[in-house]
């Protein structure tokens, strides 16, 4: 019996750990709908500052991340941010994707690949995608941060739950806020 749970319990990290895309497969990005985005740093070096007494102290790596994460919609005015916070070692936002008709009538839905509507580069950093939005988020961070004379590094990927309800999108403003408190580290 313990064999058997040995067995299983290798076959499920393999397939959880594995270096295959957590996306969800068929689910086109840069649909309109609500994101909630988990970005860590490299190692879980804790760049962005510290935590004292449930409040986050951010560091000046932290503020640059600060910074460029409220620009977003300035690049990309079809995002709207709701909830985010900054932790020593990662972050958490919610981005809203909210494109106009106008604009969200050519974009491909649930159940056609992201591939079928990208003609060249990542299926996930499609223009106007979660994937790009992140990508250039974490590139502009990185370059500023370097270019201060500090030494930081992302972790190569993110993390995303597509937000599917009004209870969902409340749990995870929550989770957001408390996360301070919660930090043992």
């Amino acid at each position: 019996m313990v064999r058997c749970y040995l067995i299983f319990m290798c076959a499920f990290r393999r397939k959880r750990f594995s270096d295959k895309s957590m996306r969800l497969q068929g689910y086109d990005y840069c649909r309109n709908g609500k994101y909630f985005i988990t970005i860590c740093t490299k190692n879980k070096i804790p760049y962005f500052g510290n935590i004292d007494d449930g409040k986050m102290n951010l560091s000046e790596p932290g503020k640059i991340i600060d910074k460029f994460w409220n620009e977003i919609p300035n690049h990309f005015p079809f995002v709207i941010l709701d909830e985010y916070i900054i932790m020593p070692d990662h972050m958490h936002g919610i981005l809203i994707i909210q494109h106009s008709e106008n604009n969200d009538a050519g974009t491909p839905k649930l159940g056609v690949p992201a591939s079928a509507s990208a003609n060249r580069g990542n299926q996930y950093w499609k223009p106007n995608s979660i994937g790009s939005i992140i990508n250039q988020f974490k590139r502009i961070c990185t370059i500023t941060i370097k270019t201060n004379g500090y030494e930081f590094a992302w972790q190569p990927r993110y993390h995303d739950r597509i937000i599917q309800t009004d209870a969902q999108l409340n749990r995870i403003r929550r989770y957001i806020m408390m996360n301070p408190l919660k930090w043992n580290h």
